[in-house]
């Protein structure tokens, strides 16, 4: 029991070990995007960043201030962030932070994440049904099979040299 006990925490540390390596891994590749971001929409990090941020209504990873530690904001010198986090309600808007209020104040991790979250489960339910059906289908053919092994009219192919 104690061998078994020792085995299973070892495993759910190496397990939770697992998650937060991930955890960081997919943070560091958020922010390795973030900073390729160039503002000239021809590249994939940059559409991709502007199609999450107009999509999910987001601006940033945390929220619009994460662009003053982009390569992109350091170099374009305006102090703005992308016109991607502006709220469609508002028509002249440029992205410059001293209208913060004509911005998304949502980041984009916590609803990409939330996402995530609602696309894998209909991958789980959709698996689970799957394996429901598997089960009832192997549960049906033990049943027959028990039937069919009880019936007189059933014999056997094999005699006991020979193969029918």
């Amino acid at each position: 029991m104690g061998q078994c006990g020792i085995t299973s925490s070892k495993t759910v540390l190496v397990f939770l070990n697992l998650i937060f390596w991930v955890e960081n891994e997919v943070n560091h590749s958020i922010q390795k995007v973030y900073n390729e971001y160039n503002g000239t929409n021809t590249d994939a990090p940059s559409r991709a960043i502007d199609y999450v941020q107009r999509q999910l209504h987001c601006c940033g990873i945390h929220n619009y201030s994460d662009w003053r530690n982009t390569r992109w904001f350091k170099e374009s010198k305006n102090n703005s962030v992308p016109v991607s986090c502006c709220q469609p309600s508002i028509s002249n808007c440029t992205g410059t932070l001293t209208r913060p209020s004509d911005l998304y104040q949502e980041g984009c991790e916590a609803l990409v994440v939330k996402k995530l979250k609602e696309i894998m489960m209909y991958v789980i339910w959709s698996a689970l049904t799957f394996a429901s059906i598997q089960m009832l289908g192997m549960l049906c053919a033990c049943v027959v099979l028990c039937r069919r092994s009880h019936d007189p009219a059933y014999e056997l192919l094999v005699t006991t040299n020979s193969y029918a």
